[in-house]
Parts: structure tokens; sequence; C-alpha cells
């Protein structure tokens, strides 16, 4: 392509002079146009996946946002937010927040959020995890890349109250080393993995032996690369939870256990009660 002065004939043709109000709605409808347009995602050919993309079939537990493969030696729970309580603070009504995986001594927690459509939001997520740990929970991180991109370990001081070490299984308790439990405290290493799809964000919080075993690690990762997102036509905010539900394979014993036990807040650094279904 040749580079020199436009012709006369090559200009653009001046518009005609247009009124204040005339030129605020071009602007507007400039600005919709690209609010509008959808990113341009990369063709994947692995998951985790969008309800849209040709993923492959396999038994999956229907969660509502989320659609999470199912596997032998696999146990879920569904941890759960309170939405409504009384006037001494117990729980009236609460939502699924979190989707528990479980796994030998492993465990991988999975929630899904609305996101741009133009942009990813894992960076943002993934600094101001970083932030949070660091000045709230006095711990130490440190990231790199994995098999799904960008991912974060930190290492948070864990409690062990007498209260907790009552609570752990005598075998579990047994592999406490001593000067842990006279400190009262342990190290807990927590994996932190974030992938960005159209517009949706999914993040995976890693505890237990896979952080650091690789045989259990790989059974997780399986599983997350597996995972549907449904994200749902409807327009909702950045980083608002894509809601989820108690899958009909869950047996009434397990509802009923539900309305027992309900978490009020969902921490990834604590266990609280959930509902249990083993695969």
């Amino acid at each position: 392509m040749a580079f020199g002065r436009r012709r006369q004939a090559d200009k653009p043709a001046e518009e005609p002079e247009r009124t204040a109000d005339e030129r605020a709605e071009a602007a507007d409808a400039e600005t919709e146009a690209e609010t509008e347009a959808p990113a341009q995602e990369a063709p994947s050919d692995s998951g985790p996946w969008d309800s849209q993309d040709s993923y492959p079939e396999m038994q999956r537990l229907d969660f509502g946002s989320l659609l999470v493969p199912v596997a032998q030696g696999l146990g879920f729970q569904v941890n759960f937010e309170a939405t409504q309580v009384d006037e001494e603070g117990n729980p009236l009504d609460a939502r699924p927040v979190a989707v528990l995986v479980q796994y030998g001594e492993s465990a991988m927690q999975l929630q899904a959020f609305a996101a741009p459509k133009r942009s990813g939001i894992w960076d943002d997520v993934r600094r101001e995890t970083a932030t949070d740990i660091q000045e709230q929970a006095n711990g130490q991180v440190q990231e790199g890349e994995g098999p799904f991109g960008p991912e974060m370990v930190a290492m948070v001081p864990a409690a062990l109250t007498e209260e907790v070490l009552a609570e752990m299984p005598q075998e579990v308790r047994e592999q406490i080393p001593q000067e842990f439990i006279d400190q009262g405290w342990a190290p807990q290493l927590i994996r932190f993995l974030g992938v960005d799809g159209p517009r949706w964000f999914l993040q995976a919080v890693v505890q237990g032996a896979a952080v650091q075993d690789e045989e259990q690690w790989q059974v997780l990762e399986d599983v997350l690369r597996n995972v549907v997102v449904i994200r749902g036509e409807h327009p909702m905010p950045p980083r608002e939870l894509l809601e989820l539900r108690v899958p009909k394979e869950f047996n009434e014993a397990d509802e009923q256990e539900q309305e027992e036990e309900k978490v009020q807040t969902f921490d990834p650094f604590e266990r609280g009660p959930e509902i249990t279904e083993v695969r």
C-alpha cells in the first residue's frame, strides 16, 4: 500500500452540522454498540467448558450454574450462606454459594461468577486475594503458572484450638507434629486457580494433600477440566455469584440435613457444616 497525500476525492464527505442532542444520541449509540459487541474468545480444546461448547459427554451432577463430573471415589458437598437471621443471629434461610469436591485427603471448592464481555477478572481477583491473605490472615503467597494459566499458592496459619483438635479424626490428629499443637497453629497450604470464560469466571480453591500430592491433584484437575459453566443470557453485574442449586440426586435425608446444617459465611480457610453426598 502506497502512502502519500490524500486526493480530494479520497477525503471523507463533510457531515451536515448536527445539534447537541443529535451528537449525544450518536455517542450513546456508539457506546452501546461497543458494549454489546461480544468478546473474541479463543477456541478451546479442553475445559472447563462453557455450556455452548461441544464438551465431552459424561456423568455430571447438576448444581445449576455448574455441571460437575462424577467419578469413583469423589464426594460432594454444598456450602451455604445465610440470607435471613433471627434476632439472635440464627439462620432462618440460606442459599448455596459453593460446591465442594472431595477426594481422599483433599478438597476443591468451586464457585462461578459473572464477568465482563470484553475482559477477564482473574488477574484482579488474584491480586485482591493475595492482599487479603497477607494483610488479614498473616499469610504468604507465591504465584506461578499451572495447567489453567496463572495461579497462586498461599500459606496461612490454621488454628489448632482444643475444639478443632477434638473434632479431628484420630488418625489425622496423630499426624500433627507436637510443636504445632504446642504453638496453637499449623501452616496450611491453599492453592487458588481461576479460569476466565465467556462472560463468566470460575474459581477453584484446593486444600489438603492435593496441593502437593500429584496423584490426588490429578483427580481433582480432571474434575475441574470437565466442569461445564452455565452462564445464562440474563444480564448480571461482574463478580455476582452465578446461582447454584442442590442436585436432585441428593436424597430427602440430605435435604433435611440442609435445614439443620447451614453455613453463615463462605470462607475458603474454614470448613463449616454442609450437605454431603458421596457417589
